[in-house]
């Protein structure tokens, strides 16, 4: 079976052979998390890594009010909080509505991959680079553009992401989120989300069935969205330029 999380870091770094064995290793022990649970709870003092295998996760906040609000998807490969062993507390939130399954890393293996492990460990501060691009992409597509847009640079986003890690089609993915997430996601009321899957369906952007997407022209809603990938930073940097961190 692939690996997600070694699929993913093929594209921050040239890995060999001995950095796929110990990344296998590394996803080797998993445990599923039940629909509805947090993974790490705000308040809590963080103390293992966690990596995301199977499903997804999301990161969000609750208000007083009991509002929330998503600010994160994390799907396959992808690590919840890799530096976050070093906090106090977490700010956050970091749970699954769909469950899914993860692997709890201690924090003194992550500070032996990056010790002993040079191109992993170029791989991991890609991997953080990424998560901040695409931090920086939402905040812009929440400010700037309307529902109907963010919706489709979203479905594009995941699209990209999910085809890496090797769990999408040319034109589809498993995406088991509801209206209630979306709205959630998006900073919308979930009637407003009905309205805007109504109006994607009927411009034949987007076909949303039994927890499937379908993109019946991938190239068109891209084009809708104004979606450029880049901030997915899949071109890897040639590694005979070294970044200023050292890496060998």
């Amino acid at each position: 079976m692939s690996n997600p999380l070694i699929m993913k870091l093929e594209h921050g770094a040239q890995l060999t052979d001995e950095d796929r064995a110990v990344l296998q290793h590394l996803t080797g022990t998993t445990r599923r998390v039940a629909r509805h649970m947090d993974i790490s709870p705000e308040g809590e003092r963080p103390e293992d890594v966690h990596l995301v295998m199977q499903g997804f996760a999301c990161r969000y906040k609750t208000l007083r009010d009991g509002r929330r609000q998503i600010m994160a998807f994390l799907a396959p490969g992808d690590f919840c909080d890799l530096h976050v062993a070093i906090l106090g507390e977490m700010d956050h939130s970091i749970g699954t509505g769909w469950g899914c399954t993860i692997v709890d890393i201690p924090r003194s293996t992550i500070e032996d991959l990056t010790a002993h492990h040079p191109r992993i460990t170029r791989a991991l501060w890609w991997a953080t680079l990424v998560d901040e691009g695409t931090l920086r992409a939402w905040l812009v597509n929440m400010g700037q553009c309307e529902a109907d847009r963010q919706m489709a640079h979203l479905i594009c986003e995941l699209h990209v992401r999910l085809r890496v890690v090797g769990l999408a089609g040319n034109d589809s993915f498993e995406f088991p989120i509801t209206q209630e997430d979306l709205a959630d996601t998006l900073g919308i009321t979930n009637v407003h989300v009905n309205r805007v899957l109504q109006d994607l369906r009927a411009q034949g952007l987007v076909e949303w069935k039994s927890k499937r997407v379908r993109i019946p022209d991938v190239e068109r809603l891209r084009a809708f969205a104004e979606f450029d990938p880049k901030y997915l930073h899949l071109n890897r940097r040639s590694e005979d330029e070294r970044p200023f961190w050292g890496t060998p």
